[in-house]
């Protein structure tokens, strides 16, 4: 299952032509298009009008309860995010040309990680912006009410497409390590044959040559007949 081992971890052989139309229809692509645009969103909205002041002051302020960790916190997972998903999409459109089955593992391991953590990080997001915004003050809140509650709102789907790219990835390692058990077959130990000195001489026991006979033994000796 090392180099040239077509269709390791769910994808077609090495080599393949690119179809761009059956590429885009594949699960995993579009739960990763639909994260990228979750997370884009999140962080435009904290970055666009995450920040207010109030109108006597020109100093700015997180609108979420005036606390700069949620704005930063959502900011920056959501940045790293998009980041992620624009990587993982490159490599699942250049992941079908890798030959090498290992290279392939690490990849969709690298990808099941990933997800996996990005989903909780996006549960702990919610939950934070969701508190935070709970205990914000309408006083405060002049502008950017719609972009706060549509941070959380897209956080909160994050937590949904981030899972399915676990399930996805996790399909993905499940298939390689199937195809990998069915290929391997454990080399059963050679029984040492015999040594034959020459080949097509048979080892029978020596047999007189055919058309041959014992010479006569010589008898005793008589006189011509006397007529």
């Amino acid at each position: 299952m090392e180099g040239g081992s077509g269709g390791a971890y769910g994808a077609a052989k090495a080599g393949g032509a690119f179809d761009l139309g059956r590429f885009v229809q594949q699960p995993q692509v579009l739960a990763r298009i639909a994260s990228a645009i979750f997370a884009l969103i999140v962080f435009a909205c904290l970055v666009g009008e995450g920040y207010t002041n109030l109108p006597k002051s020109s100093q700015l302020f997180c609108i979420f309860n005036h606390n700069e960790d949620a704005c930063r916190y959502g900011i920056g997972i959501g940045i790293l995010a998009f980041l992620a998903c624009i990587f993982f999409f490159m490599v699942d459109i250049y992941f079908p040309q890798i030959s090498n089955a290992t290279d392939r593992k690490y990849l969709v391991l690298a990808d099941l990680g990933f997800s996996g953590l990005w989903t909780f990080l996006w549960f702990i997001g919610f939950c934070f912006l969701t508190n935070q915004w709970s205990w914000t003050r309408a006083e405060d809140v002049r502008v950017g009410a719609d972009s706060a509650r549509a941070a959380i709102t897209f956080s909160f789907f994050s937590i949904f497409s981030w899972g399915l790219l676990i399930a996805f990835a996790y399909k993905r390692y499940k298939m390689g390590v199937e195809d990998f058990g069915h290929s391997y077959i454990d080399p059963t130990p050679e029984v040492p044959t015999p040594y034959s000195s020459y080949p097509n001489i048979s080892h029978d026991s020596y047999q007189q040559p055919p058309f041959t006979h014992a010479a006569e033994a010589p008898e005793g000796y008589q006189p011509p007949p006397v007529y």
